[in-house]
């Protein structure tokens, strides 16, 4: 299967900090990536390089078999991050922030914003529910459903999430990676930088397990949330036995 995204031997940090030590990876056309690991462990570095918001100090990063420009080149070619922290702009709607999200493809000429934003709708039909609610008075969940939303209107190739489930109740969570696995079975490509191990590994085709800024085991995901000895040693994860 082709690579999408196919990075080598990536080194980058803060300054003089050197936080990823030579990481490769790779997200096959089509398919979802988990990359898990305990905090500190060099994840959100990782996604900030990948979209040039922090410097590349070594190694390579393609995107659609040519070298990863800016960010703003990356976004334009179909590259989109979804941060950890959302980033929303609270004093305004939830409308005009999806409307936000369309800007790079009206720039380039594409004018289907109204289209994007009822399938955006569609797939959570709450955001159309609150369209014109501000940002910053939406739950947690919601929060998280728009940062999704103003990343499907710029209609991605490659979606880049970072901590999707931090700080959500079970139950949106569970919808949200719901929503991941349909837009995945549509031909998306998704790099998820998770700290929930086990949602992580179940909705996902392939993991990588990074430690102190080093991968340090890879496979098929369901091979690493069967690996008893990795779950252990490098993210926390024991498995119980039946109770007595």
């Amino acid at each position: 299967m082709t690579s999408l995204l196919q990075i080598d031997g990536l080194r980058a940090g803060y300054g003089k900090v050197e936080v990823l030590h030579g990481v490769s990876l790779a997200v096959p056309a089509g398919s979802m990536v988990a990359i898990v690991g305990p905090n500190g462990a060099g994840k959100t570095t990782l996604m900030g390089a990948v979209m040039g918001l922090l410097p590349r100090t070594a190694g390579s990063v393609r995107y659609r078999d040519a070298p990863a420009g800016a960010t703003e080149a990356l976004v334009t070619a179909g590259a989109v991050l979804v941060p950890e922290r959302r980033a929303l702009f609270a004093d305004m709607s939830v409308a005009d922030n999806l409307l936000l999200g369309s800007y790079a493809r009206h720039r380039a000429g594409a004018h289907d914003g109204a289209t994007t934003m009822r399938e955006v709708f569609a797939i959570f039909p709450r955001l159309q529910e609150r369209r014109r609610q501000l940002a910053g008075t939406l739950s947690g969940g919601e929060r998280q459903m728009l940062a999704l939303g103003r990343a499907l209107m710029g209609r991605p190739r490659l979606l880049l999430l970072d901590e999707p489930s931090l700080g959500l109740a079970p139950m949106i969570v569970r919808e949200i990676f719901r929503v991941l696995t349909d837009l995945r079975a549509r031909g998306l490509s998704i790099l998820l930088v998770e700290q929930n191990v086990r949602a992580a590994l179940q909705v996902s085709d392939y993991g990588y397990v990074l430690e102190m800024g080093n991968v340090v085991a890879e496979g098929p995901s369901a091979a690493l949330a069967d690996d008893a000895p990795i779950m252990a040693t490098y993210l926390g994860q024991r498995r119980t036995g039946p109770q007595q």
